[in-house]
């Protein structure tokens, strides 16, 4: 009965996994290797045709929009490879100055072609076809088995469609502005005693910290972008990736100005040296204002990262609701920074610090600010976007997908105000 909990357990943690990126790209890249190494026995006069499946295996990524791309600078690179060595081989043939001059010359080509990280398959494709005595024999058989890779990869997307990882990169918001939140009750705590100036180092140790979940969060956002881009299962994909976008870029502007305000705590540390870091009224109201502030920073990630769902509207009451109690705190605060300065304004700077810092968190997070920014962005993307491609942006007007963005977007601007 043991074993039969412990397999069932086993079971539905793998079950569990079977939406993580490795899970998925491995079956995925297993399967589409697999059956172009099929077909390639078939097509390619090779009898081991071992490029199909590599190819495939390159080919195949987590997303479509980077299958697509890496499928076609892959067949890029192998064509131009293959052409190099049959002008290589009819001029000069194989030996060891020409094999210099052939990887010299099969480099530039994949930098002139724009393959990116497949310029050196350029100068392999080329080396393999010149090594060989029937050049042609061999050139066609490689061509051959890499559209069929190429093709494979591409296919696979299409008939198993990759997943949209949007939620992955929400959860990845969501827990980086738990980390601030959790930083800034930290610190708040600590405002409102006695702290030596060492442990307020750390707190600022920490806020620097941040910088490397940022790099993180936008790892999983720049994946999720990519599993939009040329999705047919995901409809206003370019809202989905500005809004996410924007939301990661008030969250890293809030980190930064949190390491500041770290920085001010540990200044006025050392300033007070075994005195209290704030009398204790400005102390109580400092940490009650922090916690404000750390509650809006997760109630905006929920905001930012519910767009899908039935909860946003609930999310944006409850976000407003906090900012409006964060800043009647904030200008209590303000009142009782000025009496305190009135005592005594040896540290005036840093106690002013403290409250732009503050106010500088709460304007980042006001939703009217939010919604200029929305605003600014998708008119800088759609811009981009219409001097980039023209032609698309004119089948997209005859189409009318452009126009129904618009109306899109003024409707989401409008859930914002």
């Amino acid at each position: 009965m043991h074993d039969v909990r412990e397999w069932t357990t086993g079971l539905l943690r793998l079950a569990k996994r079977r939406r993580e990126p490795v899970v998925v790209q491995t079956l995925r890249s297993a399967a589409a290797a697999t059956v172009a190494y099929v077909i390639a026995l078939r097509l390619s006069p090779e009898p081991a045709p071992l490029t199909a499946p590599l190819t495939a295996l390159l080919v195949v990524q987590v997303t479509f929009y980077a299958t697509l791309t890496n499928g076609i600078r892959r067949v890029n690179s192998v064509v131009a490879g293959v052409l190099v060595a049959i002008a290589f081989s009819v001029l000069v043939g194989l030996t060891w100055w020409s094999l210099a001059l052939l990887i010299v010359a099969a480099l530039a080509v994949g930098h002139l072609v724009r393959v990116d990280e497949y310029v050196a398959e350029v100068a392999i494709s080329a080396m393999l076809v010149l090594g060989v005595t029937t050049v042609g024999f061999t050139a066609w058989a490689r061509i051959v088995e890499t559209l069929i890779g190429a093709v494979v990869g591409t296919a696979c997307n299409l008939l198993l469609p990759p997943p949209v990882w949007v939620e992955e990169a929400g959860r990845s918001i969501e827990d980086l502005a738990r980390r601030v939140r959790q930083l800034m009750l930290r610190m708040g705590e600590e405002a409102a005693g006695r702290i030596p100036w060492e442990r307020a180092a750390e707190r600022l140790h920490e806020a620097r910290r941040l910088d490397h979940d940022i790099v993180q969060v936008d790892a999983a956002l720049r994946q999720a972008e990519d599993s939009l881009r040329l999705n047919p299962r995901v409809k206003e994909g370019l809202l989905h990736r500005v809004v996410l976008r924007t939301g990661l870029d008030t969250l890293e502007i809030c980190t930064v100005v949190l390491r500041v305000l770290a920085r001010s705590f540990t200044d006025l540390a050392k300033a007070r040296g075994p005195q209290e870091l704030f009398p204790p009224r400005v102390g109580a109201t400092v940490e009650q204002l922090l916690s404000e502030i750390a509650d809006a920073i997760v109630s905006f990630a929920v905001l930012v990262t519910t767009h899908l769902s039935e909860n946003a509207e609930s999310a944006e009451e409850r976000l407003s609701a906090e900012l409006r109690t964060a800043a009647g705190t904030r200008d209590r605060l303000a009142e009782l920074l000025q009496e305190e300065i009135r005592k005594d304004w040896a540290h005036w700077q840093l106690l002013g610090a403290v409250l732009t810092e503050t106010t500088r968190i709460i304007d980042e997070l006001n939703t009217e600010h939010r919604a200029r920014r929305l605003m600014e962005e998708l008119d800088r993307v759609s811009r981009r976007q219409r001097t980039k491609l023209p032609r698309l942006a004119w089948l997209r007007d005859r189409l009318g997908v452009q126009e129904e963005l618009w109306r899109n977007r003024a409707g989401f601007g409008e859930r914002y105000r």
